[in-house]
């Protein structure tokens, strides 16, 4: 059945008549455990009403429990005090967000497409948040959304440093627990919107821009298949699908952006990145 809405139940007790509604874009995370985690997206809350959530639930194996954020959609988001875990804050409502999970079983959750912490703002955010199981923090970031990238100097961590706003953008964990961003659709260095091709690193304390271009719509550098160059660099693109291998590396494939022509479309190019040490 489509349009399904969402039986909530009580916050925090487990119930078999509990079940997220129907939705699409949602962040989610698999603990240590084996515990399904789901937050947000775009679907339907608790009357049936449709749009962006902000709700987390955890999945056990068996049943759903609605853990924190709201049974209404539309929410804006409770940031708190940056780097101050509280059980009041939490991200508002928000669909297409890049998530991770770390070696410490703590949830990140980056940006997507959204309310911000205003009444009435709306749109794509590079807030990021931690959440440690009982509470959520507001790590870096604004809390309005539209804001633009800042790049700082490639290569080099910056507490300065923040990804623009941005939406669908492919993430990874490497194993030594940083969490890596690439592209998706936001902001670049001087606030022009569109498909992006940056690659970011962040260390648990700041980021780092670690290669491709800090403005929007830039062709991609292939090189030759199979050989590594440092000038390599996929082209700029959202929604691509990205995994890490037993190694640690970080692999791209494919989304919607540009080819190495400038010619913008579906892409189906694999790509190899290779971390290197701390």
């Amino acid at each position: 059945v489509i349009a399904q809405p969402g039986v909530y139940g009580t916050r925090g007790v487990a119930d078999p008549a509990n079940v997220p509604g129907a939705r699409q874009y949602s962040a989610s995370w698999i603990d240590s455990s084996g515990n399904l985690w789901l937050f947000g997206g775009s679907g339907y809350d608790s009357a049936g009403d449709q749009g962006n959530l902000n709700d987390l639930w955890k999945f056990d194996g068996t049943e759903w429990t609605w853990v924190s954020g709201s049974d209404v959609i539309a929410q804006p988001g409770v940031y708190g005090t940056k780097g101050e875990a509280d059980p009041a804050n939490i991200p508002g409502a928000r669909a297409q967000a890049a998530s991770w999970i770390d070696s410490s079983g703590n949830f990140w959750l980056f940006g997507g497409t959204g309310r911000d912490s205003t009444v009435a703002g709306s749109g794509p955010l590079n807030d990021l948040w931690k959440f440690d199981g009982t509470s959520w923090t507001w790590i870096s970031g604004g809390d309005v959304c539209f804001q633009p990238g800042v790049y700082g100097t490639k290569g080099e961590a910056d507490p300065a440093n923040v990804p623009g706003a941005r939406y669908s953008a492919p993430s990874w964990t490497d194993s030594n627990g940083n969490l890596w961003l690439f592209g998706g659709h936001g902001r670049d260095s001087v606030g022009n919107s569109g498909p992006l091709n940056d690659l970011w690193k962040f260390d648990g304390t700041s980021w780092t821009w670690i290669s491709g271009s800090d403005v929007r719509n830039q062709k991609g550098v292939y090189g030759a298949k199979s050989e590594a160059d440092p000038a390599n660099i996929p082209g700029a693109r959202l929604a691509a699908s990205s995994w890490t291998d037993s190694n640690g590396n970080l692999w791209l494939f494919g989304g919607e952006g540009y080819d190495s022509w400038e010619n913008s479309g579906r892409l189906n190019d694999l790509w190899l990145y290779v971390p290197a040490p701390d």
